[in-house]
């Protein structure tokens, strides 16, 4: 089997698929059209978000067998036109999920203590105690949107802390030991801290907007590690600014492009300058799920599936 490695990745990768006795190609740098060019030659494909597997794409990859995304979402490849041809789709969120659920906590506890606003402050001989008094986590109720593999991850981090842990998802039977599965009314009702933690899907584009946030009955921090364009992030800064969100942390945007490695061409929107200002804001480049560690597992996950898939 001819596998295409269309993003650099792990060096393990590669190697453990050579062993198994597979043909590896490397291209990182050839247009889409190049690739399409010449993808019947291949039975499968690995890549992280260098571009988009469409239709065309996969019609162009007569003999193809599997995609291998290394990485937790698929969005990025029309899903259902690829099983439809017999198309083995690989995701690997086992991979980076404990270092989502680091990252977010990071952020949370982050803007509690307004460490980065106070680690400014200091660096510029300013010793300002009382302005950067934080808040505590105990005693709050955490809530997570989407319990699949990165929100367990974080309820599993929150263990430490008396705090009271809610998940809302669309699969029903989801909670565990780490987090009551509620229903969106109750959640809305109860949560202080809101993290996101669900893929891109029609059901999640813009899904966090004005009329979501004036659901909730007490205002909230809000944390996004997911995907940016769940959030509206003018709507974000209405909530902001009238405090019915109390401070977030965002790991995503709604700028990005889909490749995820660019923010955006030109001009700034006033939305995301305003952010960029807030100090109660705290700003990561898509990187929660981006560890040393997370590198290595998430090569491993795809190697270990296609192993189970195709060398069994």
């Amino acid at each position: 089997m001819k596998i295409l490695h269309l993003d650099t990745n792990h060096e393990l990768l590669i190697h453990q698929l050579n062993d198994l006795g597979y043909i590896n190609h490397e291209d990182y740098t050839s247009s889409k059209e190049e690739v399409e060019a010449k993808i019947a030659n291949y039975e499968g494909i690995v890549l992280r978000s260098r571009f988009t597997i469409d239709k065309q794409f996969l019609d162009a990859a007569k003999n193809l067998k599997f995609i291998g995304r290394v990485g937790a979402g698929l969005e990025n490849i029309d899903c259902d036109y690829a099983e439809a041809k017999g198309v083995y789709l690989i995701s690997a969120p086992e991979g980076n999920r404990n270092a989502v659920g680091e990252h977010t906590l990071g952020m949370l506890l982050s803007l509690f203590n307004k460490l980065n606003k106070a680690d400014r402050e200091v660096r510029q001989g300013k010793w300002l105690r009382e302005d950067n008094r934080g808040i505590e986590l105990d005693g709050l109720t955490v809530g997570l949107i989407g319990y699949g593999n990165m929100g367990k991850a974080f309820a599993k981090k929150l263990r430490g802390f008396d705090v009271e842990v809610l998940c809302y998802d669309i699969k029903p039977n989801v909670g565990d030991e780490n987090a009551t599965q509620v229903s969106l009314q109750e959640f809305q009702e109860k949560a202080d801290v809101v993290s996101l933690h669900t893929p891109q899907t029609p059901l999640t584009l813009n899904m966090v907007n004005t009329q979501f946030i004036n659901q909730f009955k007490k205002p909230f921090w809000l944390l996004n590690t997911a995907r940016g364009k769940s959030v509206v992030t003018a709507d974000l800064v209405s909530a902001l600014k009238s405090r019915k969100i109390l401070g977030a942390g965002l790991d995503v945007l709604e700028y990005e492009k889909k490749s995820f490695e660019s923010l955006f061409a030109k001009t700034i929107p006033e939305a995301f300058q305003f952010l960029i200002e807030a100090e109660n804001v705290l700003l990561s480049p898509h990187v929660a799920g981006w560890t040393i560690e997370s590198k290595q597992k998430l090569a491993q996950t795809i190697v270990d599936k296609i192993k189970v898939k195709f060398h069994a």
